[in-house]
């Protein structure tokens, strides 16, 4: 397994895993933020171990492989929480939005790798929007803050969901021809 700067910071963010659970569950006042803090310092590696592979010219077949499984593990972690949490229709259904996007993108990608065509369906930019609104969005709805900015953290969820069908439909269109030709 090759190791260098950007797989660390893979790794290290699937080590902050099982701390940012510990953390939410954790009966204590600081426990919101500890929990938060955690949870955007790993959404922060998952936006510097690909520059750090772009920049230092360190990407490599691990790399791509891991970062996405860490990112996917981390997000439908932090949403599984987030619905025991809040226990409403309201989150529930844009978080099952999120997942049901991840598990479908994933296997479309999968497929159209399979019939060399992954590049059709590379990450675009509405993908990597959804993904900085999804992140802060579930940062607020951890922290809690205050009334007003978790009511702005609920409101980015739903921009983040908007951008996640947007997203898969984007996807689900470049591989259209291919999904459908027999």
């Amino acid at each position: 397994m090759p190791f260098n700067i950007p797989i660390a910071l893979t790794l290290f963010r699937l080590l902050l895993l099982p701390v940012f659970v510990v953390l939410f569950y954790i009966p204590e006042p600081w426990s919101p933020f500890a929990s938060a803090f955690v949870f955007w310092l790993a959404a922060v590696t998952d936006a510097l171990d690909g520059y750090a592979a772009r920049k230092l010219k360190q990407s490599t077949r691990f790399g791509a492989f891991l970062d996405p499984v860490a990112d996917k593990i981390m997000v439908t972690t932090a949403l599984v929480l987030l619905v025991s949490e809040y226990s409403n229709i309201w989150l529930t259904l844009p978080a099952l939005i999120m997942i049901g996007r991840e598990i479908v993108i994933s296997a479309l990608r999968e497929w159209m790798a399979e019939i060399g065509k992954r590049g059709a369906v590379a990450v675009s930019w509405i993908g990597k929007y959804k993904t900085a609104a999804q992140m802060i969005a579930i940062t607020g709805l951890i922290w809690q803050p205050n009334e007003f900015l978790t009511y702005v953290a609920f409101g980015l969820f739903y921009v983040a969901a908007v951008l996640t069908l947007w997203s898969m439909m984007s996807y689900i269109l470049a591989a259209w021809k291919d999904l459908t030709a027999e």
